[in-house]
């Protein structure tokens, strides 16, 4: 999305009603939510996949699917604020190894003050926690990888 367009949006969100836009097109997918009364751009490019190496050149090679992570992930349903457990000093949800079943909650997400209970998509053993407590995390990042 060229920046003209995106300035155009920005401007659109910042002097209407609304809260939240989002848009996806093929080079990528933009959301704006304006919090405190400033709008907030969050952009995420679309990967393209590379099937073989295009000219012989090596650096057009696929991704080994080895770097890949194994297990399904558990990703933010929002940007916000990640949280292991309930309250400060409290026994975390969920540790490497946990047993969760769908819908049992395993973290946190503080988003505009709102504490959001995420609950786990699927069931299974947790095999990674890949964000630290407090940390700021986006839409659609990986929180946890369940096996």
């Amino acid at each position: 999305m060229d920046l003209r367009k995106l300035k155009t949006l920005i401007d659109l969100v910042s002097e209407s009603n609304v809260s939240e836009l989002e848009i996806t097109e093929a080079e990528g997918k933009v959301r704006i939510v304006k919090s405190g009364g400033a709008p907030m751009v969050m952009q995420q490019p679309v990967m393209h996949a590379v099937a073989a190496p295009v000219s012989g050149h090596p650096a057009a090679a696929p991704i080994e699917a080895a770097a890949a992570p194994a297990g399904h992930a558990v990703k933010s349903p929002m940007v916000g604020t990640f949280y292991r457990s309930a309250s400060p000093g409290a026994k975390a949800f969920v540790e490497v190894g946990s047993q969760v079943r769908e819908g049992e909650t395993i973290c946190i997400i503080e988003a505009m003050k709102i504490l959001n209970e995420i609950e786990a998509d699927k069931s299974g053993t947790i095999t990674r926690i890949l964000c630290e407590n407090g940390q700021a995390v986006e839409y659609g990042q990986p929180l946890f990888m369940i096996e």
